[in-house]
């Protein structure tokens, strides 16, 4: 969740009192939506994906047991903690809820004290949980998006493509003589290399579709949508110059460079496109740049070079 933005909570409740008890109880802490029925909780729940959910199970046509069997089927919604709200007091009630996979149970009347509490809890179980699915994400050298990250990136971007015809790159990126340098001033300075090399990420690529992240090691790869082959070269070049004017300082004072070599790949993907190919052929184009000198930008089956 972006910082300073609320957590968001649905209540689904068919009694306009109750609506109002609770977002009296929980309006300035969180953004509140309200249902009154089973089905438009259903749809709202579907749009909205809200970070918890308030159940009642007393409801016409359909009552919250349904409705959370439908909410546990869905994909988009099956995570989606859901705490039931309820006058219902025999512990069959409460069994059949948890069986159902709720996450918690609230009684009607309501205690101002105890709704923020179970809600509350609820949320730092949720925060929790997307910040650890957030660092998962994440390379924590570099602040980068990792390679878990990029995967899941391209396939998004690969998919788009096909359906939407339109031109995807790849840019496959290595820090030349990192080895070297890693054993000439170490391996602390070998870090600030990879966070340098990020920096320079986020000075060249402006676009909010363009997305770069650690691959691994000293290898980074950057994913350029809707650019054709003659916009991936000028980035990867831009990428390139950027990165050999780059003065890094070291830890006594002077100051070291390194270079970068980038392999390219483009593709308007078909039904029939393979994504691993399309990889494959960046990394080949990267080892003809390592091949032929190093401190190079070359395309797959289209090589242009300049250094």
């Amino acid at each position: 969740m972006e910082e300073g933005k609320k957590n968001n909570i649905l209540i689904i409740d068919d009694e306009q009192s109750n609506l109002k008890v609770l977002t009296h109880i929980l309006g300035s802490e969180y953004e509140i939506y309200t249902a009154k029925n089973g089905a438009n909780a259903i749809e709202k729940a579907k749009e909205l994906v809200p970070d918890l959910i308030l159940l009642d199970i007393v409801m016409p046509e359909m009552d919250g047991f349904e409705v959370l069997i439908l909410l546990k089927k869905m994909e988009e919604t099956s995570h989606i903690p859901v705490i039931i709200i309820t006058g219902l007091s025999s512990s069959e009630d409460e069994e059949k809820g948890l069986a159902l996979r709720a996450s918690d149970y609230i009684s009607k009347p309501f205690s101002a004290s105890i709704v923020r509490l179970r809600v509350h809890n609820q949320m730092q179980i949720v925060n929790q949980l997307r910040t650890i699915e957030r660092l998962s994400l994440m390379d924590q050298l570099t602040g980068l998006p990792n390679r878990r990250s990029f995967d899941n990136r391209l396939q998004t971007a690969w998919v788009l493509s096909i359906r939407e015809p339109s031109p995807i790159s790849i840019l496959m990126i290595d820090v030349d003589e990192f080895k070297k340098y890693n054993d000439t001033y170490g391996h602390q300075q070998g870090d600030m290399v990879l966070q340098a090399v990020a920096k320079v990420f986020c000075r060249v690529l402006q676009r909010q579709t363009d997305f770069a992240a650690r691959w691994g090691g000293e290898e980074f790869v950057v994913l350029l949508q809707i650019t054709d082959q003659v916009n991936a070269y000028n980035i990867a070049e831009q990428i390139r110059q950027e990165m050999e004017k780059t003065e890094i300082l070291c830890l006594d004072g002077t100051v070291t460079k390194v270079t970068l070599s980038v392999g390219i790949n483009t593709e308007i993907p078909t039904q029939n496109s393979s994504l691993v190919k399309f990889i494959a052929a960046a990394d080949e184009a990267l080892y003809e740049a390592k091949k032929n000198g190093k401190n190079r930008v070359e395309q797959a089956n289209n090589t242009i070079v300049f250094s």
